[in-house]
């Protein structure tokens, strides 16, 4: 019986404990974070969106005769204007999507395709002319 007291007022008391700190706790603090619907009505949902909006943009990029535009995974690629080649490893090209294929090394990129780089392992497109090329994603110009 003694035994069955003791536990019962450990318990009752390790209850008051965390009851005391939930209570306590202040609202907007690093322990109970609070941010109100204005908040995210009128800053946080313009400034994510903004963000989602600049990182799915393609930018245009000019390459000149020689220059190579070399991809990280994920990278796209549209040919808009003049001719570049397609630069690819012993793994592999680069995975046109548009025509469900994968063009290999030193093959012409076609114009409007979109081109993905699958990995990071130098694939890209080089230059034969004055070349502009709408990317989305991460790259180097070499």
């Amino acid at each position: 019986m003694k035994k069955n007291f003791v536990t019962g007022l450990v318990t009752g008391l390790a209850i008051i404990a965390v009851c005391a700190v939930v209570a306590l706790a202040t609202p907007g603090s690093d322990d109970n974070p609070l941010i109100s619907k204005d908040y995210l009505d009128k800053v946080f949902k313009p400034e994510i969106t903004e963000y989602v909006k600049e990182k799915n943009a393609f930018a245009v990029v000019e390459l000149k005769d020689g220059q190579k535009l070399i991809g990280q995974a994920g990278c796209e690629l549209i040919l808009r204007q003049g001719s570049a080649t397609i630069i690819s490893t012993e793994k592999g090209g680069l995975a046109d999507v548009t025509a469900g294929n994968d063009p290999s090394n030193g093959m012409a990129m076609p114009a409007n395709h979109l081109l993905i780089v699958p990995v990071s392992d130098g694939r890209g497109i080089e230059a034969n002319s004055k070349v502009l090329v709408m990317v989305k994603g991460e790259y180097e110009i070499k």
